[in-house]
């Protein structure tokens, strides 16, 4: 036991050698300041910046929703084959009602965000010459949000691909 304990105590001296201590090492305190010229309201590059921003998160959010709807729009295109010859299962087809509406839930998600997009570039002095560019994309996707009611979950998802066009020619026209 006095063995495994000297050895316990021989490495861990070994081990603070090995690391040298540089906690103290830093002789002058860091610290940052803010700057006496900042006002309240930011410069209009920033909230032109904050405004490019948030059109560039929509359109990632938007391609990886149209990449993942791909997938499930073939699949339900699927099922609805199989039911329309009888050859469903009743857990497939209510597994398939639960996938149409959340696709319908997260179309409607994304119509949200582009209508409050639309509303923020239309209500912001500094970013109301851009709002040209995005007017009717909340109601592009609308209209895909009425495709995925009417189980045309395909159309919706090139109907999206038209709103993140939109979105991209105004980010363009931001830069």
């Amino acid at each position: 036991m006095q063995r495994i304990l000297a050895l316990f105590m021989a490495a861990s001296i070994a081990a603070v050698g090995l690391f040298p201590i540089t906690g103290g090492a830093q002789t002058r305190k860091r610290t940052t300041t803010r700057s006496s010229r900042s006002s309240a309201k930011p410069k209009a590059s920033q909230v032109q910046l904050e405004g490019a921003t948030r059109v560039a998160d929509q359109i990632k959010i938007l391609t990886r929703f149209i990449y993942l709807l791909g997938g499930v729009a073939k699949g339900l295109e699927g099922v609805d084959d199989a039911a329309s010859r009888n050859e469903a299962s009743q857990p497939v087809l209510e597994q398939a009602k639960r996938n149409k509406q959340t696709v319908r839930t997260s179309i409607q998600s994304v119509r949200e965000g582009l209508d409050k997009l639309e509303l923020d570039f239309r209500t912001t002095p500094e970013l109301e010459r851009y709002y040209i560019k995005l007017a009717g994309v909340a109601a592009g996707a609308a209209n895909a949000e009425d495709q995925a009611a009417a189980n045309q979950f395909d159309k919706a998802g090139r109907t999206l691909l038209d709103v993140v066009n939109r979105l991209t020619d105004a980010l363009l026209e931001m830069r």
